[in-house]
């Protein structure tokens, strides 16, 4: 089942129900993907990567890009985009101070989002859940929904600020552009983690598809997001496995090897240590 709102400045909003799609085409507008259950499979420029409830991917203007969902569960997949006026103004209004604005001066450049997965928490995950949830009861109202497009880009923002901006400053190189080339380095490792954390992921996997050295990926990593790039997989595994056991009917051993741990106890083990709650009694909790 697949619905699709477009407001008349060309804004537009795309949610799909589906155990079963493919499709391949050319990105029109920005825009910005989010899955809330199960796993949407994706190329982005030649880049393969897979959007989980914990994530959201942006695209650029012009970006091609294929999408994949074969599961037995059905996947639930929303995406927001914004025509070229509205993104352009935000734009606008971001780059420019107050005093620019009001003498009418434009920004000096587009709007250019760096492709990629981002965290799909905070204000993000609350603006667009009661944006999905406005649209599932039937809401029409553009001045409305232009607002939440405006909170979405608003969110994006403060997020690319955090995850982008301000990691690359953690860098301790002294040129901007090796900051900004080593970043979008360490980006594409963190992705391929994102999209194959469920299988025997080992350093130089990571570092191959980063195209860094084994010692560079794990200097620069830790520099830049402050946990080794093995602390950071087990957060991955460890959180969708949270997120298996609150919202899906599989079993704990199931789980283990769903997300990658071959040992069960080993996983019981971190789990609690993270959550300072067994697995078993976390599942019981969200049952109750």
């Amino acid at each position: 089942m697949k619905y699709v709102k477009e407001l008349s400045n060309k804004n537009k909003i795309v949610t799909e129900h589906t155990c079963e799609s493919a499709y391949e085409q050319e990105s029109s507008d920005y825009m910005i993907k989010f899955v809330f259950s199960g796993a949407e499979d994706c190329e982005i420029n030649k880049r393969k990567l897979s959007i989980y409830p914990d994530s959201f991917a942006v695209l650029n203007q012009g970006s091609h890009y294929s999408s994949r969902i074969d599961s037995i569960t059905p996947v639930d997949t929303f995406s927001v985009s914004f025509g070229k006026t509205f993104i352009n103004d935000f734009h606008n209004t971001i780059s420019n101070n107050s005093e620019s604005l009001l003498d009418g001066k434009q920004a000096k450049t587009e709007p250019v989002f760096l492709e990629s997965l981002y965290p799909f928490t905070g204000d993000m995950r609350f603006n667009i859940f009661h944006l999905k949830n406005q649209m599932e009861k039937g809401l029409n109202n553009e001045m409305l929904i232009n607002e939440y497009m405006h909170h979405c880009l608003l969110n994006y923002y403060k997020i690319y600020n955090k995850e982008v901006v301000q990691k690359q400053d953690r860098l301790s190189f002294i040129k901007t552009k090796t900051k900004e080339e080593v970043l979008k380095r360490l980006t594409l490792a963190k992705e391929y983690m994102s999209s194959n954390y469920n299988q025997n992921i080992t350093l130089e996997h990571i570092a191959d598809y980063a195209c860094l050295s084994v010692n560079h990926l794990l200097r620069t990593f830790k520099e830049a997001f402050e946990i080794s790039p093995y602390q950071f997989l087990m957060q991955l595994r460890l959180n969708r496995a949270k997120n298996m056991l609150q919202n899906t009917s599989y079993s704990l051993n199931e789980i283990v090897g769903l997300v990658g741990f071959e040992c069960p106890s080993s996983f019981i083990r971190l789990f609690k240590n993270t959550f300072n709650i067994t697995p078993l009694k976390y599942k019981k909790s969200r049952l109750n």
